[in-house]
């Protein structure tokens, strides 16, 4: 097939870090060939050669094949690739390559559809990590007087081998995001539409398929995530007639609604980026490529990531200036470094019926402003932070008061959640005066970083401004919001925090520093929180909080040594009244800064490794320096075992040649043992040398816990 230079381009091969991707592009339509573990260039080009199939009874007469866009046109019966319409009319896209643009790792195919007037480029790249990117771009080429084309769907979808036989993705609930589901793989399709606005608390997250059984280090699987905080669709289908000579497909793409996408003449819509990973090594082999990526987006923070003091369950609405200039001066004896003024200092907002949308200090709980406090909070040596929910809109407020018409929403009395309604960020007005307020207030009071809240679903989320659609607009909208903020405070950092855990993505992790995985800060309810959120962000960019000793939102103790080693493992964090605290509290919570900021390089950057096979009351995790010299492991138990037995439990993800000292970290204090007596190598607290071998492949007997307890085993090369 020529390219626009005349070139002969049949096979486009891209390949990295054991990943290959190859692509057919000569006299049927251009279609994956191979989607998986590395290939060499002469084992790619047999492919070509193995990818026709059987000609079956009651079929096509030409063996079947799956094109890159597969559409009804191609003779695909299952979720197309694209759907649009010219008021009703060329509503079955034909697609016709005319231009391949090929390098070692990234590929641009050029289409027309002559009838709908349509110009599609699919672009494919893939990453020094083996993590792959797709994205397409539709360009309506009609003249100015032609219908506009209404785009319906745009998905990216790769075939999967017959092996991939099982599915896992995740749903979850206000403090219990990202919980784990499986399912077999299934003729028909597992649809996951994402129908909140934002991604939500049951986002389907990321999507993983492979072959039974896969866990954390076994298996071979592909993932997929759609880099977008908007509407979503992810798709595994299966076909009694396969696809090709592949069995499934996996893929997605931005849902959209009727009417949202019009392209007229010239006009351009680029989907999402969606992120593709495969690995022969588990879950962790999938991490370890999107973490590579989440650490090359742009927004991703290049500073240590500062210890975080939280004032919203020290405080809620209660602002009273001396009360929290104690907790400040608290928190700087601790070891905080980023104090973070928390939702409740704007006027009138006493409770969170009213005021949202009037950012103006409050100068009844603030007679002098928020710059006292910020000005005590850096000369305290730490950054000064502040809650803002801009997105939002209280009815009880001046802002919706003056501008009902700001409203979001086809409903003239649109219901309220958590009391609030949804500002059309995509009114230009309504924009530039959200913006105006932030940049005033970061101005005025020298603020540092952002936690930013998105408290609500958008429902019915129609524009006044348009009467179209908005979800869409309202995304690119607040993203565009980020953006100019921090084009012009270069130095701010932002948290996406939608009621806790509700925008978790890599598309707000272009321009976020920190996601804010869940409200809950229960200890036992954060281990699965973040061990599931880790699959794709990594430990950096994720917020996790010590609570006091009963959990908000839960109401369930923990010990304080459970709290802070479940926080130490991401961007770590107090919401806690720290001032109520007693002085061995407050001494546990300084060794815990200490050990934090002593280990903050190897958590923040090196590979995260998890196991599955301790019993189901027990979890083990760690972090792995990338030269392997240096680990840290979390032993918990987060219920009673069924086994009254210490068996031994493999420590893996370490170099197999190298020698170890192993040995547990107590400076959070002890954790309480369900046992007489610990295992003999840990009877004097001194630890044992091993290979990395012994370690993964065999195994020590570690301490049997107390349901609640956490221990810290910290590895380092001999």
């Amino acid at each position: 097939m020529p390219n626009e230079t005349g070139d002969t381009i049949t096979l486009a091969h891209l390949r990295a870090a054991g990943t290959s991707l190859v692509v057919a592009c000569d006299a049927f339509a251009p279609r994956v060939l191979h989607w998986g573990t590395e290939l060499t260039d002469a084992d790619a080009a047999l492919l070509l050669d193995t990818d026709a199939g059987a000609v079956t009874f009651s079929s096509f007469d030409e063996p079947r094949r799956f094109p890159v866009l597969p559409v009804e046109s191609d003779g695909w019966s299952g979720t197309p690739a694209l759907a649009w319409h010219r008021a009703g009319t060329a509503s079955a896209p034909l697609l016709h390559l005319r231009a391949v643009d090929a390098t070692a790792t990234t590929l641009r195919l050029g289409f027309t559809d002559a009838v709908a007037a349509a110009d599609v480029a699919l672009d494919y790249a893939i990453d020094v990590d083996g993590a792959l990117t797709a994205q397409l771009q539709i360009t309506s080429t009609a003249d100015a007087a032609a219908p506009p084309l209404d785009l319906t769907a745009a998905r990216i979808l790769l075939p999967l081998p017959a092996r991939a036989e099982e599915i896992a993705d995740h749903t979850g609930a206000w403090t219990g995001e990202r919980r784990p589901q499986r399912l077999p793989v299934r003729d028909g399709a597992h649809v996951r539409a994402g129908r909140r606005g934002r991604r939500g608390h049951d986002d389907a997250f990321v999507t993983l398929v492979g072959t039974p059984g896969f866990g954390f280090r076994d298996g071979e699987l592909w993932a997929a995530h759609l880099a977008w905080s908007g509407d979503t669709e992810m798709i595994v289908e299966r076909l009694p007639e396969g696809a090709g000579v592949h069995t499934s497909v996996l893929g997605g793409g931005e849902r959209l609604r009727p009417g949202e996408i019009r392209l007229a003449s010239g006009d351009t819509y680029r989907s999402p980026l969606l992120y593709l990973a495969h690995s022969t090594r588990g879950i962790d082999g999938v991490s370890e490529r999107l973490h590579g990526a989440a650490r090359r987006l742009p927004g991703h923070p290049d500073t240590p990531r500062p210890l975080v003091l939280n004032t919203w369950e020290a405080v809620y609405f209660d602002h009273r200036p001396e009360r929290i200039a104690e907790l400040a001066r608290a928190a700087a004896d601790i070891g905080v470094e980023r104090f973070v003024l928390d939702d409740g200092w704007f006027a009138g907002r006493t409770d969170d019926r009213r005021a949202l949308g009037d950012w103006v200090v409050d100068t009844a709980k603030w007679p002098d402003g928020l710059r006292p406090l910020s000005d005590l909070v850096h000369g305290l040596g730490m950054q000064f932070g502040l809650w803002f929910e801009p997105e939002m809109v209280n009815p009880d407020s001046d802002l919706a008061r003056a501008h009902p018409d700001w409203i979001l929403s086809a409903h003239p009395s649109p219901p309220t959640w958590r009391h609030q309604l949804v500002l059309d960020l995509t009114h230009p007005d309504a924009w530039a005066h959200i913006l105006a307020r932030l940049d005033a207030v970061i101005t005025e009071v020298g603020v540092d970083f952002v936690k930013w809240d998105h408290n609500r679903d958008l429902h019915a989320a129609v524009s006044p401004h348009s009467g179209r659609a908005a979800v869409h607009a309202q995304t690119t909208a607040f993203y565009a919001l980020v953006d100019e903020l921090r084009r012009r405070h270069p130095r701010l950092e932002i948290e996406s925090c939608a009621s806790g855990g509700a925008r978790v993505d890599l598309g707000v992790l272009r321009r976020a520093q920190r996601v804010w995985a869940s409200d809950s800060n229960d200890p036992i309810e954060r281990q699965t929180i973040q061990r599931w959120t880790g699959v794709l962000v990594p430990p950096e960019v994720a917020g996790a909080h010590v609570g006091p000793p009963v959990a908000e939102t839960t109401h369930r103790a923990a010990s304080m040594s459970f709290r802070l080693i479940t926080a130490l493992f991401g961007h770590a964090g107090i919401e806690w009244d720290v001032t109520t605290c007693t002085p061995d509290e407050r001494d546990a919570l300084r060794r815990w800064a200490a050990l934090y900021r002593e280990l903050r390089p190897l958590l923040h950057h090196g590979r995260t490794v998890r196991t599955d096979e301790v019993d189901p009351g027990s979890i083990l995790h760690g972090v792995v320096s990338t030269e392997g010299d240096h680990a840290v492991f979390a032993w918990v138990r987060t219920a009673t075992s069924a086994v009254a037995s210490t068996p031994r439990t493999r420590i893996p993800g370490l170099d197999p040649e190298s020698r170890y000292e192993l040995r547990p970290r107590t400076e959070v204090g002890a954790a309480a043992r369900h046992a007489v007596h610990d295992p003999a190598w840990l009877a004097d607290g001194a630890g044992l040398t091993a290979s990395g071998h012994f370690l993964a492949e065999v195994g020590v007997p570690l301490p049997l816990l107390a349901p609640g307890a956490a221990m810290l085993f910290e590895l380092r090369r001999v």
